[in-house]
């Protein structure tokens, strides 16, 4: 059940993505980043409707706010970081965030994957950074070559490090709430926290929002429905696992390019990449 959620959720998180592209073209990185946390909230207000406000356990508002940081802080680094480096280095560096959850979630969630789904996990990481060189047509080594040149790369880095603490602090939340009201309260505590630095870099973006509601709307939509799926799947196995299982968004990617964009030329170099990470996926299924 927590591998479907996953597959879910990384579904989901493709086709968020496909609405910030299209939105990115228009507005800037930071409104963009607002939207996804502020346009979620409705959609999440909605099932917590549904299913009603939980029982709150103790420390639930402090790890709240500490995800509202995290969060922020993690997007805004990545965010800095695509616009100094290539996408596709970034993307495989990226992942690494993959490897620091397995250590933040063996200590504070004291979560130990098995030994064939920690193969999984290094399986499906090594596909996405396989497929990442291949797309760029760069060496093997290239991101970590040049992480030590490249600003853009550090900040690569810094948002993998606080990536990682994002999913050990929203499963905290999870535990002491449920999925729908965690996602909630946690992504308005985002949306707050960031509001301040739109207003200072993208006061000017605000007016053009109206125009471009169908696109914020979509986007608020997927991000819940991926935050969600993701949620129900985080209290069922491992976060470690569920975030490896999720690297299928790079499979959904390149379907959707494929099928709807007709983006076929670059399908051959991709393949090993791809095989190897529906063998993660397998070792990850397996491993449950």
């Amino acid at each position: 059940m927590w591998f479907g959620l996953a597959l879910l959720a990384a579904l989901f998180q493709v086709l968020r993505n496909m609405s910030m592209k299209h939105l990115g073209h228009a507005l800037d990185d930071t409104i963009n980043v607002w939207g996804r946390f502020t346009f979620l909230l409705p959609f999440a207000a909605g099932f917590v409707l549904w299913q009603g406000i939980p029982p709150l356990r103790p420390g639930f508002w402090p790890y709240v706010v500490l995800f509202g940081l995290s969060q922020t802080a993690a997007t805004l680094s990545l965010a800095k970081a695509l616009r100094l480096s290539d996408i596709s280095i970034v993307t495989a560096l990226w992942k690494l965030s993959l490897i620091f959850l397995v250590v933040f979630a063996f200590l504070s969630l004291g979560e130990t994957p098995s030994l064939l789904g920690l193969v999984g996990i290094l399986v499906s990481l090594a596909g996405v950074y396989v497929l990442n060189i291949a797309k760029s047509r760069r060496s093997l080594w290239a991101p970590l070559r040049e992480l030590f040149l490249d600003r853009g790369l550090r900040y690569t880095l810094l948002a993998a490090l606080l990536y990682a603490p994002t999913v050990v602090l929203i499963k905290q939340i999870i535990v002491r709430s449920d999925a729908y009201f965690a996602n909630l309260m946690a992504y308005l505590a985002a949306s707050l926290i960031i509001l301040p630095i739109v207003l200072r870099r993208s006061a000017q973006h605000f007016g053009q929002i109206p125009r471009h509601w169908p696109a914020f709307i979509g986007m608020g939509l997927f991000a819940c429905l991926s935050s969600v799926s993701q949620s129900l799947a985080y209290q069922m196995t491992l976060t470690s696992y569920v975030e490896a299982a999720k690297q299928a968004e790079v499979l959904f990617a390149l379907g959707i390019g494929y099928m709807v964009f007709q983006e076929r030329a670059r399908v051959r170099a991709i393949l090993p990449g791809s095989l190897i990470i529906l063998l993660g996926m397998v070792l990850l299924h397996l491993s449950s």
